[in-house]
């Protein structure tokens, strides 16, 4: 029986496990069948309408870095050549040649794109593959009878497993309501209108990709003064040489650091710090200042935004009190968004899973090889959380073949044969059950992959693949339909 993956969101992630899938099925590879559910549109956050940029804004990090990089596939013995190949009709080069596009790129010198280019390519994708997509904006999400039931709208969608994706809502605000205060979707909502923002002092909370592309945009508006607000001491540059980046795309030696080491290798590279291109111009730009502090509170009071920051220094705790005429709450991607969705069961059978109460740290910590919780079952895929333990590259756009890798190669619970899953020892997990008690099929060695231990696939056959007429893919919105940052972080905030 063909298992079915369900994906919330309809981004980047999602159209890359959805591509592999659509080429596997091709190679005669028997693999789930996957469906996303999307409230807005395909690419919705690289896009004005998503709320996450106004579309103008450039990616942050290279556009090679597309859905099937870095095109290393370790699925299908002997053929993973092949799969990778075909992954290539799929790259952001051939979006280029197929759209008439290449050579003004590349004499351009390969710049990174704009957000809605590259939203672009990622519907050119979607539509390529025929990838079915329901629209509807999850409601809840509930274990029935021992499958995930993602209930959206009017419909409701049964799925062996289900992949969580996405940045949250840009609506967030620190002090709802109040028209001196922007959420991130606010904010970039009246860029989109070319509305320029004129005042006095204007604050930016949050140290991050999400708050730079702001402080990028906010270069051109009339403000006399604006204040970075973030609890790091100061707005750190992010590292973006060789050995920085190999981390993100090949993370075979993250699980030989130690937790305090993989801490310290992401705040580095990816949170809480400015790409080096915001940093030169914030050099330029006299009107920059920053506070350190977290925002504990906030208050309108004599026309203006009261913001009492928290700083810690040294065992003491310190508040402090400012005054804004305009807040910007920039501090990006929620990585828990989706909990409010769980039902008390369901909320009760994880729990119960990994042997902790639900809170950020207890799933980072506990996300597995798969990029799944480890323990609960069925599989529930948390790729934006799986930092920590699998890599800082699957987070966001750095390792999108790799992160397809992962999730296809997962155990569904279905009858198909799959390979063996690295030991507990050597990830710091729970253990898994062996290939012995699975029937898994030999583990091709590193050697014939140049990479470190991979799961694979054993060679399945294939039921002729199905047309997207047979399959209701709903017809994608046209680019003309649609009026549309971080290197680092998918889809999402969109993120880098």
């Amino acid at each position: 029986m063909t298992a079915t993956l369900a994906v919330v969101g309809a981004g980047a992630k999602a159209i890359a496990v959805a591509a592999k899938a659509a080429e596997l099925r091709a190679m005669g590879v028997d693999v789930p069948e996957v469906v996303s559910v999307e409230r807005t549109a395909v690419a919705a956050n690289w896009q004005a309408c998503g709320g996450w940029t106004d579309g103008q804004h450039r990616l942050g990090t290279s556009p090679e870095k597309d859905v099937g990089f870095p095109y290393r596939s370790s699925l299908v013995p002997r053929r993973n050549a092949e799969l990778d190949e075909r992954m290539t009709r799929h790259s952001w080069q051939s979006y280029l040649i197929a759209t008439g596009q290449f050579a003004e790129w590349i004499d351009r010198g390969r710049p990174s794109p704009a957000h809605r280019k590259w939203s672009q390519y990622l519907r050119w994708v979607a539509g390529n593959i025929g990838m079915r997509v329901i629209d509807g904006e999850v409601q809840r999400i509930a274990v029935e009878n021992q499958r995930w039931a993602l209930h959206a709208n009017n419909v409701t969608v049964h799925a062996d497993a289900v992949m969580i994706t996405g940045p949250g809502r840009a609506e967030r605000s620190i002090l709802p309501g109040d028209p001196r205060v922007l959420s991130i979707a606010q904010f970039w909502e009246r860029a989109a209108g070319n509305e320029l923002l004129s005042a006095e002092r204007i604050a930016v909370i949050g140290g991050g990709e999400t708050a730079a592309s702001m402080l990028n945009e906010l270069f051109r508006h009339r403000v006399s003064m604006i204040t970075v607000i973030s609890p790091q001491v100061t707005l750190f540059t992010r590292g973006e040489g060789f050995f920085e980046n190999t981390l993100y795309s090949d993370p075979t030696h993250w699980s030989s650091l130690t937790l305090a080491e993989r801490r310290d290798a992401m705040l580095r590279t990816d949170r809480g710090v400015f790409s080096a291109r915001v940093q030169e111009a914030l050099l330029a730009d006299d009107r920059i200042r920053h506070l350190r502090g977290r925002v504990a509170h906030a208050v309108a009071l004599d026309d203006r935004i009261r913001l009492t920051l928290s700083t810690n220094r040294g065992s003491e705790s310190f508040e402090t009190v400012h005054g804004f005429d305009l807040v910007i709450d920039g501090s990006g991607a929620d990585g828990l968004w989706f909990v409010p969705l769980l039902g008390q069961e369901t909320r009760d059978l994880i729990e119960l899973g990994i042997g902790a109460e639900l809170t950020g740290d207890a799933l980072a910590e506990n996300i597995g090889y798969d990029l799944a919780l480890a323990g609960v079952t069925p599989k529930l895929f948390l790729p934006g959380l799986s930092g920590l333990t699998q890599g800082p590259g699957f987070p966001n756009l750095s390792c999108l073949g790799l992160l397809s890798d992962r999730i296809l190669g997962a155990d569904f619970g279905t009858e198909r044969g799959l390979a063996e899953r690295p030991s507990s020892t050597e990830r710091g997990l729970a253990e898994r059950p062996s290939s012995t008690e699975r029937g898994l099929a030999e583990r091709p060695s590193s050697t014939e992959r140049g990479l470190a231990e991979r799961p694979s696939s054993t060679e399945r056959g294939l039921a002729e693949r199905p047309s997207s007429t047979e399959r209701g893919l709903a017809e994608r919105p046209s680019e003309a339909g649609v009026d549309s940052a971080h290197r680092r972080s998918d889809e999402q905030q969109p993120i880098r």
